[in-house]
């Protein structure tokens, strides 16, 4: 076995200071590179709260967050930013692009935001990403005149615009109708293979947590369950 991409040791999280609130409770779990993970648990389980701190947008109360081995509560906030954007993709429930820019424009977003300028290769990178979600001819469209299954096409290419080794996805389907959700959830899976990029996949969906390798299921802030789905058992 090699080194784990992500790893967690006993990972908790409060919130408020004169009254304390408990949401994760000693979370420790590992993804490999590769893996594709779904996280499923009931509303209020401390889904949103565990994603925030993989995505290194808050950090624990106590325990370890490792990503490619380095210890990420060691690193300023200069630096972790820079790490999260070259180490992590997102893609959220609502798509959060930009209205008033284009298809390619989008995708470029988080390459320009590291090197600080466009270039002809990081416009090359966008459109072959947006080629390969089936958006090739709709590269110069404003985001606003697509689809709502377009529009999630182009957050999932804009994900992976820096080649990221972890995907985080928040109910990627959730806000689309049952074909433009698989039509989605397929692309993720696909890129997953082609690309060894790990995923983890927070669903309600039970068909989209069944095609997933492995399920990790979140319970009043503890793991408490971690098996591969009976889709995968079969």
């Amino acid at each position: 076995m090699g080194e784990p991409l992500l790893q967690l040791d006993a990972v908790t999280k409060d919130y408020g200071e004169r009254v304390v609130t408990r949401v994760l409770h000693g979370v420790s779990f590992t993804i490999a590179p590769g893996e594709f993970t779904a996280l499923i648990g009931p509303s209020g389980s401390g889904k949103s709260t565990l994603l925030h701190l993989l995505g290194l947008l808050d950090k624990p109360t106590s325990g370890r967050i490792l990503l490619r081995g380095c210890d990420t509560g060691g690193l300023g906030q200069r630096a972790l930013g820079r790490f999260r954007g070259r180490t992590i993709g997102f893609v959220f429930q609502f798509h959060h692009l930009l209205p008033a820019f284009t298809s390619l424009e989008n995708v470029m977003m988080p390459i320009l935001a590291d090197r600080g300028r466009a270039d002809q290769e990081m416009r090359q990178r966008a459109g072959a990403l947006l080629e390969r979600v089936g958006l090739g001819d709709r590269l110069h469209d404003r985001v606003t005149d697509l689809s709502g299954g377009q529009q999630q096409r182009v957050a999932v290419a804009r994900s992976l615009s820096m080649s990221p080794a972890l995907v985080l996805a928040d109910e990627p389907t959730g806000n689309l109708d049952t074909k433009s959700g698989d039509q989605v959830f397929d692309l993720l899976r696909q890129f997953n293979r082609e690309r060894g990029t790990a995923f983890l996949i927070v669903t309600h969906d039970p068909r989209l947590a069944a095609r997933c390798d492995r399920v990790l299921e979140l319970v009043d802030g503890r793991i408490t369950s971690d098996r591969a789905p009976a889709e995968a058992r079969r």
